[in-house]
């Protein structure tokens, strides 16, 4: 027991030795804008702590009305193409009809992501409608949960710039091309096999892993047993993919999780962030009275469900910092039934300070339809320090660029104060907390000096360290160029 005891201690020792930053090797971020999404670059924080951003639930911008969407519309992706905003989501009016012909994939189109219409197309004619905002129709059970992506792959043929992944456990998953965004045809059938499917599955190109990934449903306990989970294959070429793997939660509880909505962050594509819905399966919160009241059917009230928030920085990972809801479900029980609250795949700048992202809700209900959500840009998490003050000291850093911009927030009475330190923690002459500009304020982007000075040029390549000393202020992300 004794020698127990002194093993354990050592290994508390040399774990604190490693926190304090003495075993770490350097990282090296280039001039990559990094975001404080997870711990990847925390060593020290002292009287300040990681806490998730605070969305803000704007107006709806789509009502799903047409007689070939109804309450069961579902799957949305979303992405910004050049100046125009392009959706799409599953259309379906009946209950217990998923992989029928009854399903279809609707379009609706922005110029500024908050204003949207459904665009009059003939290119399928359904429920005596020779003109509707209908991509795919007839072609069960690809419409039940068809997710398009822009194609950002470097030489990608115009035949394929845009894809789409699509299918069930009895199809496997599908590759759909484009070349217009509307006008769609299977490139590569069946190319993914080993999964259930049974949800929205997405893809998109990786600068960082130079390939294509996807990320698709399977189940904990193999089959239709367990939880609901995630795994991902990636490909080169579209046509040939890797064995599955489970994505691993780093021992986090397990959890459902129905749609995953991976896609890279636009400002920092290295980072992949997952708004995930959160499935509570038969957590019950609405009576039958109040679900008849509400108009829901088919029990569509057994359940209920929320978001959360998971990263990723590659590989078969993801990140669970924050086990929280992201976003909590609204005032009201409309909010409460089953299969709401559930995520668009995509976040996207809607102007040079905000990004919106997009959430279901009313699902199975008469007034179903979807609202957007903000934050400020990099405000997925970051660092927040009281009145009290506190500290933050990255892990040893390798940088490019001559000068420091950082993403913050502070009250009147707050500051952030920005030191440079060597690998081992010592402030570098000239750059210490007593040399650096008392910054005050709240901006996406603001340069960093220290007694007038940005230059930090002559570090570039060197293993250093960040210290942000903060007063009532948040510290969101920060970039080296």
């Amino acid at each position: 027991m004794r020698r127990f005891r002194y093993v354990w201690v050592i290994a508390l020792v040399l774990e604190g030795l490693a926190y304090a930053g003495f075993a770490a090797d350097p990282v090296d971020i280039g001039s990559r804008r990094e975001l404080f999404v997870d711990r990847c670059l925390l060593d020290v924080l002292e009287n300040a702590s990681l806490v998730p951003g605070a969305p803000v639930r704007k107006e709806t911008v789509l009502t799903f009305d047409a007689p070939w969407e109804g309450r069961y519309c579902g799957y949305v992706t979303i992405f910004k193409d050049g100046d125009l905003y392009r959706m799409y989501y599953r259309g379906l009016p009946e209950a217990k009809k998923d992989g029928s012909n009854r399903e279809v994939t609707c379009y609706a189109e922005s110029e500024d992501g908050i204003h949207w219409t459904k665009p009059a197309l003939d290119l399928f004619s359904v429920d005596n409608a020779p003109e509707n905002n209908i991509i795919l129709a007839e072609h069960a059970p690809y419409s039940h949960n068809f997710a398009p992506f822009l194609n950002t792959r470097p030489g990608a043929p115009s035949s394929e710039q845009y894809l789409a992944v699509a299918g069930t456990k009895k199809t496997g998953l599908s590759i759909f091309a484009s070349e217009d965004g509307l006008d769609w045809r299977i490139l590569h059938k069946s190319v993914i096999v080993d999964g259930a499917f049974d949800s929205q599955n997405v893809a998109f190109w990786s600068d960082l892993e130079n390939c294509y990934v996807c990320y698709f449903r399977t189940w904990s306990g193999g089959g239709y047993e367990g939880y609901r989970w995630v795994s991902r294959s990636a490909s080169v070429d579209l046509k040939n993919w890797s064995e599955p793997e489970v994505m691993d939660a780093g021992g986090a509880p397990p959890e459902h999780i129905y749609t995953n909505q991976t896609a890279p962050y636009f400002r920092a594509p290295h980072i992949y962030v997952a708004l995930a819905a959160r499935f509570m399966p038969g957590r019950r919160i609405v009576s039958e009275e109040q679900a008849a009241a509400l108009g829901v059917e088919a029990g569509y009230f057994n359940d209920c469900s929320d978001n959360v928030l998971m990263t990723s920085r590659g590989g078969a990972k993801y990140d669970r910092t924050f086990m929280e809801g992201f976003v909590r479900p609204g005032i009201g029980l409309e909010n409460w039934t089953s299969r709401t609250n559930y995520p668009a795949w995509g976040i996207v700048p809607t102007s040079d300070t905000e990004m919106s992202f997009y959430i279901q809700h009313n699902y199975g209900q008469p007034t179903a339809h979807l609202d957007r959500y903000t934050l400020r840009q990099d405000g997925f998490a970051s660092v927040r320090a009281g009145y009290d003050g506190g500290t933050l000291i990255t892990t040893p850093l390798l940088f490019q660029g001559n000068a420091l911009y950082i993403n913050f927030s502070t009250s009147a009475a707050g500051s952030v104060r920005v030191a440079l330190l060597d690998e081992s923690a010592k402030p570098i002459t000239g750059f210490s907390d007593e040399d650096s500009d008392e910054i005050i304020g709240n901006m996406i982007e603001r340069i960093v000096s220290w007694n007038g000075q940005t230059d930090v040029g002559a570090y570039a390549g060197k293993s250093v360290r960040l210290k942000f000393t903060l007063k009532d202020a948040d510290i969101y992300g920060f970039q080296f160029r």
